[in-house]
Parts: structure tokens; sequence; C-alpha cells
């Protein structure tokens, strides 16, 4: 029988998460570089290593289901989360964000990100508690979503931001030139927003579809605010030296969107099958459960998640070995 977490491990772990969170966005601020390789690696392991030590305490605490739910919870947002990262590239290059300061304007999305997903998380859990109904509507969306993101280029983003920028340029004074880091400046004796601005703003919205995607589809892992939330921070606190150490190589990782828009479509699966499981709508099966409806295990969402981001990843590897012969091929001719 598994355990439920304490209250006092909960409290605890939200309160040092956070501090970790503000310790980071300290760092970024204080020192502006850009992180090297190596210095990017050594984050990214740091914040993985501690992640996988919390699901060890998470197993001590309240056993296998919990910190398996945890996992699969945390790779699932981590793989959305990746995701963002292609349009923080499209948005840091679209308004040539100078490389030195992308550390502190990264913190600021990822700070963004982590307020809206507490809301949705949130709202999600009271409408989880209240209407069991909501899965059809969840796993729906996911699948929609699927569709979409198997469809659909980042760059379709562009002509949305084109609007955001022309909708503050006419009600906002706005330079044309970066002040470091700053959102305001002086030009001639007045003070002015900077482009920085406009990027957060764009940062800021494309939070907030993500967040859309996101939160329903970790409670399709889990049902537990706590796990979701905490999946949520673990994943985007390594954001931001990932950003830097994959750097080019995540626009060419072109199979990527397709092992997401998988894992999309899977999760949003299963939700719908929690649905006829716990099943109350009077029109479906007169309002009864429905018995028959599988029940996705963590282990299998987890299995899954894993499969789908390898082929994904070593598919796009292949594919970049390829052309880079081809290429090499064509210049010798």
């Amino acid at each position: 029988m598994e355990l439920q977490l304490p209250l006092a491990f909960e409290v605890t772990s939200i309160v040092v998460l956070l501090l970790i969170v503000a310790a980071d966005l300290v760092l970024a601020y204080k020192r502006p570089h850009i992180p090297s390789t190596r210095e990017s690696a050594l984050w990214i392991g740091f914040y993985v290593a501690l992640a996988l030590i919390f699901a060890v305490l998470m197993f001590l605490f309240a056993g296998t289901e919990h910190a398996g739910q945890f996992v699969a919870g945390w790779l699932t947002e981590y793989s959305l989360s990746i995701d963002n990262l292609f349009v923080f590239i499209i948005i840091m290059t679209k308004f040539s964000v100078p490389r030195k300061y992308q550390q502190e304007v990264l913190m600021v999305g990822i700070i963004i990100a982590l307020v809206l997903r507490a809301i949705f998380i949130l709202l999600g859990a009271q409408l989880i508690s209240n209407f069991s109904w909501i899965f059809y509507i969840f796993g729906a969306f996911l699948v929609y979503t699927a569709i979409q993101q198997a469809r659909e280029s980042h760059d379709d983003m562009e002509q949305t931001e084109n609007g955001v920028i022309r909708f503050l340029r006419k009600r906002v004074a706005i330079s044309d030139e970066f002040d470091g880091a700053r959102m305001r400046t002086v030009i001639d004796g007045k003070k002015v927003f900077t482009p920085i601005l406009i990027v957060f703003v764009a940062l800021g919205t494309t939070d907030l579809v993500f967040a859309l995607d996101s939160i329903p589809a970790i409670f399709g892992i889990t049902q537990s605010p706590f796990i979701v939330f905490t999946a949520n921070v673990f994943a985007l606190m390594g954001l931001r030296q990932l950003y830097f150490l994959l750097g080019d190589l995540i626009q060419r990782l072109v199979y990527l969107h397709y092992g997401i828009a998988f894992i999309l479509a899977f999760i949003g699966v299963k939700l719908v099958f929690h649905a006829l499981h716990e099943n109350e709508l009077p029109f479906i099966n007169g309002g009864k459960h429905i018995e028959w409806a599988p029940e996705i295990s963590t282990v299998t969402s987890l299995l899954v998640i894993v499969g789908s981001m390898t082929v994904a990843v070593v598919a796009s590897l292949i594919k970049i070995r390829i052309d880079k012969q081809r290429a090499m091929g064509t210049s010798a001719h």
C-alpha cells in the first residue's frame, strides 16, 4: 500500500526549490556572461542529480508509485520544456538579444513560466476534484495539440509575435537599441522602454501557450498537485543551461517535435481511457463506469516517454550525419 507524503516534506520541498530558483536568478543577474559548454553541462548534471535525489526521497517517503509518477511527470515536462527552447531561440534571434544578456532574459522567461504553470496547476486540480469529466476535455485537447505539433513549424508563431510588437509600438515608447539588460533607458532626456520589454512579452505569451499544453499532459501522469508542481520546477530549472549547451543543435533536431507530438497524443489517449474508466456522464454508458477501459500504468507511460524522445533524437542525429555526408560529397565534386 502506497503511503501519503507528509505535509512537512511537501512544504520543505517547495520552499527549498523556490530558494534554488531564486539563487539561480540572482546568479544570472549578478554575473551576466556566455556560459561555456562545460559550465552548462555541469549545471544540467547538477539539476538532473537533484531531480533523481528527489525521486529517491519520494520513494522512501511515499513508495514506488509516487516516485514513478514524479519521474514520468518530470520527463514529460522536460520533453515539453525542450520544445520551449525552439521558441526561445526564435525569439532571441528575431529580436537580436545580445548573447551576453540572454541568461537574464531566459531566467525571466522561466519565472513567468513557473508562475503561469502554478496558476494552471491550482485551476486544474480544482477542476479534476470537482468534475471528473474534465479528463475527456484534457484528453481531446492533447490529441488536437499533438496533431498541430506534428503539422506546424515553430516559425509559424512569428506572425503572432509581429502583431504583439505592432500593438506595443503604437502605444508604448520603445527604443530601437538595447541598453544592457535594462527594461527602461533614457534617450534625449526622456525615459523609454528598451526592446527587452518586447522580448519579455513574447516569452510570456509563448509560456502561456506551453502551460496550456503541459499542465493537462502531466495531470495525465498524476493527479497530485504537489508532484505536478515539483516536476515542473525541476524541468524548468535546467532549461537555461540546456539552451546554451545545445545552442544551434536543437534547431537541427528536426524530428524532435514528432517525438513530443507522440507523447502528447499518448497521454491524451491515456486521459480519455481514464475518463471512461471513471465515467459519470449520463449520456455515456448510462452514467456508469466503463470497466473495460484500460488503465495505462506509470511504468508504461515512462517507457513511452523515454522511447519517443530517444527515437526522435537518434533519428534527428542520423539525418544530421547523412546531410553532412551529402554536403561533403557535393563539395568534393
